[in-house]
């Protein structure tokens, strides 16, 4: 296991505290064309999102509360099927990332990408 520090990006001021590597196997991340396809359309997020996804794929969280430690703003939602998602908030809590993550598996699948205020409507949970 290896310790390290990082950092969102230079204009956000996050620490992510120390995160845990795993040496065997990482976070597998599911579908990141919709990462792409979003900070295509709104530039300004692409280096917070890459950056949360490379420490999503190095890092290995085995349940909510280790995900937690390191991403603060990180909630669990239940979508109107009852299934639990976690929500980041990122890029200074203009972005919503929501995902499935299997912790079992070591997989997390991007279900959405969204502004705050598309994140609002609800439209999400369906």
């Amino acid at each position: 296991m290896l310790n390290n520090i990082f950092w969102v990006n230079q204009y956000e001021r996050i620490t992510l505290k120390f995160l845990f590597f795993n040496t065997e196997k990482d976070m597998h991340i599911i579908a990141y064309p919709m990462l792409r396809d979003f900070f295509t359309k709104h530039p300004t997020s692409e280096s917070s999102l890459n950056a949360l996804y490379k420490i999503l794929k190095r890092t290995d969280f085995s349940n909510f509360n280790e995900l937690r430690a390191v991403f603060p703003s990180a909630d669990v939602v239940k979508n109107e099927q009852g299934k639990n998602l976690t929500v980041f908030n990122i890029h200074g809590n203009e972005v919503r990332l929501i995902v499935a993550i299997h912790y079992n598996t070591k997989t997390v699948y991007i279900r959405d990408v969204l502004t705050h205020a598309d994140y609002d409507k609800g439209r999400w949970k369906q």
